[in-house]
């Protein structure tokens, strides 16, 4: 078998794999979940990237690192769509597993499981979105790592957006339930915060990865700065284009 239908059929399978591990606990969790219209909202985005993955995944595979970054963080999220963020108790599973309170352990006074996977929104996210940045956009250098944390912290925040707006045009029990502040007035921007600083570690790592195996490592990032078009757009270039255009 030539090498690189070797590496699709593998690509292949273990997209497969993941694709049966996640259906399965979709499946699972759909049964009783805490709120059922929760569970429809929080599952909206979750259906749209599942049909974009399906529709996507021959014309723009993703590694095997990136799926299964994915696959983590929308396992993690099934999790909190069952219980409601603010209700999933990781206390009771800490103490009938290990008999400790995990709460007791970090400090905390609230059910933290929203603020955990938004630090693992950008943790987790940041490197499928590299991947997309360079394969697609072709950054290189400082860009490949900027990018993907600016989107991942534009990404937060239209997310929170999106929140808010359900909470107020569904009101009531479910819009508190969908919000999941537990009455904190700086929630969405902790939220904000967490997802940022997990995307933002996510980078370093990469970064320190790449320099340590990449020879060109500080070479590209010099060149990324560089300017690649010498002559100015705005004015300037809408003067070349209406020229091309009356030559035409």
């Amino acid at each position: 078998m030539p090498r690189d239908k070797e590496y699709s059929y593998a690509h292949n399978r273990y997209l497969l794999l993941l694709s049966l591990l996640f259906a399965l606990e979709f499946i699972l969790l759909a049964f009783t979940p805490f709120d059922r219209h929760d569970w429809i909202l929080e599952n909206v985005l979750v259906l749209l990237a599942v049909l974009f993955f399906a529709t996507t995944y021959k014309t723009f595979p993703l590694s095997r690192i990136s799926l299964t970054l994915i696959f983590l963080f929308l396992y993690l999220h099934e999790v909190g769509a069952h219980y409601t963020y603010a209700e999933v108790p990781y206390e009771a599973w800490g103490q009938s597993l290990f008999g400790i309170s995990l709460n007791g352990l970090f400090g905390w006074e609230r059910n933290n499981f929203d603020r955990v996977v938004h630090f693992l929104y950008g943790l987790l996210l940041a490197y499928p979105l590299r991947e997309f940045f360079l394969r697609v956009v072709d950054v290189k250098g400082f860009w490949g790592y900027f990018f993907p944390l600016l989107v991942t912290m534009a990404s937060s925040m239209l997310y929170e957006l999106v929140e808010w707006g359900a909470a107020v045009y569904f009101g009531g029990d479910l819009g508190m339930a969908y919000l999941g502040t537990q009455g904190d007035v700086w929630d969405a921007h902790k939220d904000m915060l967490l997802a940022t600083i997990g995307a933002l570690l996510a980078m370093i790592l990469t970064a320190a990865i790449n320099a340590a195996l990449q020879k060109d490592f500080g070479r590209e990032w010099m060149h990324s700065f560089r300017v690649k078009h010498k002559l100015p757009l705005g004015e300037n270039a809408l003067m070349r284009l209406w020229r091309q255009r009356r030559r035409k």
